[in-house]
């Protein structure tokens, strides 16, 4: 993607690893400028990987606009069976010109680099109906806490009470920043349970609201999954 000057940004739980939550993946998850240049530098990229698209729907821009994942298989030696997804458009994420423009980028000991969504992106990225992708979200974000709570900025500190989904951290978080607590409570309403110490509260609150934000991606994607339906009766 690099070589190819592809605007392609990792995701999925590739990037979970750069952040220090790590995740077992053999998928690698990429969020990408749905503009035909880019798509363009994208095919070559994955002609080189010697990648088949793969299930529906077909590599498509307007496919990509709608919100659809693209899943392909490379028979390249050296990347022989991985999988790669593409998106353009995710549920309550940023358009690409913003995720692009505040992206992080990382660089080994080689010299390679490394374009990742940026943590507050990728969290919300991760807010889905799926199971597995909130425990990661969890040890997301507690991994950044405990890295930086020592020397964090008013700006990240929001970020953590809007964020942590660990009762205790978050019951920490509100007793060492109660103003910034207080004016977090409007978006955050379960922050309340925080400052005033209760920890059942705080729980039962957390559950609610990953309730409600899978259900949210559920009918997000009630009419995405119909179409892949229909393309796959079409195609059979």
């Amino acid at each position: 993607m690099a070589a190819r000057q592809v605007h392609a940004l990792l995701m999925g739980g590739q990037a979970c690893v750069f952040y220090g939550a790590a995740e077992f993946s053999r998928d690698t998850d990429l969020a990408v400028l749905a503009e035909p240049e880019n798509l363009e530098r994208l095919r070559e990229a994955l002609c080189e990987l010697q990648a088949d698209c793969i299930a529906v729907p077909p590599f498509a821009l307007d496919y990509l606009r709608r919100g659809h994942a693209i899943h392909f298989r490379c028979r390249h030696p050296e990347a022989a069976g991985m999988r790669v997804d593409v998106m353009s458009v995710m549920r309550g994420v940023a358009e690409f010109s913003q995720l692009w423009q505040r992206r992080v980028v990382l660089a080994d000991a080689e010299g390679t680099t490394y374009e990742l969504l940026a943590l507050p992106d990728l969290v919300q990225a991760k807010k889905t109906q799926r199971g597995k992708d909130w425990p990661m979200l969890q040890r997301l974000v507690d991994a950044d806490y405990l890295t930086h709570r020592g020397a964090a900025a008013p700006e990240q500190t929001r970020f953590w009470l809007q964020e942590l989904r660990t009762p205790e951290l978050l019951m920490e978080l509100a007793g060492q920043s109660p103003e910034v607590a207080r004016q977090c409570r409007d978006e955050r309403p379960l922050i309340s349970f925080a400052v005033n110490g209760d920890p059942m509260g705080l729980t039962a609150a957390l559950a609610d609201e990953e309730k409600l934000e899978r259900e949210r991606d559920r009918l997000y994607w009630a009419p995405r999954r119909a179409e892949l339906e229909r393309l796959r009766h079409r195609t059979n």
